[in-house]
């Protein structure tokens, strides 16, 4: 079984390569629904940490508001990380033990090297996109004020350096059928 990660910073098309992976029938597993799902009061440790802040609606984490705090105030975002990266890296080893008999498990994990998660991997695939592209689809796709989409890209390690730490590279620049060829075409050398 080769354990192979795909990671990207924010809006550079690191989901459309999941989804594609999954067309042709690979099991992928999405770090960032796995975050969702840990992201509930009833994760104790979360909860302990993060009770007297403003982010709550109803009695259940916003992650509206928890996006907020973590992309303005650095203590916490390291706060929060330091929570939930070990439970993630645990549903990524769940993953593999649940698959284990598949040649080949993908893992999307945009935050793999803030994370320092190398080491679950075989191989590590980088989409990258360049910056002023990213920047325009969080504006476009999310809606994000200029401020905090810059917040956002800023808060990650920069593609140039992820670059020199992966294996292979996705330029994800130009249309989706472009994208998927790429995908293709780095199947046929990793397989």
């Amino acid at each position: 079984m080769k354990r192979i990660a795909i990671c990207g910073n924010i809006a550079s098309g690191k989901s459309t390569v999941q989804k594609f992976l999954e067309e042709k029938g690979y099991k992928v597993l999405d770090t960032d629904v796995v975050s969702h799902k840990l992201l509930t009061v009833k994760n104790k440790d979360l909860y302990e940490a993060f009770k007297s802040y403003d982010v709550f609606n109803n009695n259940e984490f916003s992650r509206y508001k928890i996006a907020q705090l973590i992309f303005s105030d650095e203590d916490a975002r390291l706060k929060i990380a330091s929570i939930m990266h070990p439970q993630v890296a645990e549903e990524i080893k769940k993953f593999y033990e649940n698959n284990k008999s598949e040649k080949f498990l993908f893992v999307g994990i945009p935050l793999l090297f803030e994370a320092k998660m190398e080491a679950l991997f075989d191989k590590i695939i980088f989409v990258y996109t360049d910056d002023n592209l990213r920047l325009e689809r969080l504006l476009k796709r999310n809606n994000y004020t200029l401020e905090h989409a810059k917040a956002r890209i800023k808060s990650q390690i920069s593609q140039d350096e992820k670059v020199k730490k992966s294996d292979y590279i996705i330029n994800n620049n130009s249309d989706i059928e472009t994208l998927k060829k790429s995908v293709i075409e780095l199947l046929s050398i990793i397989s």
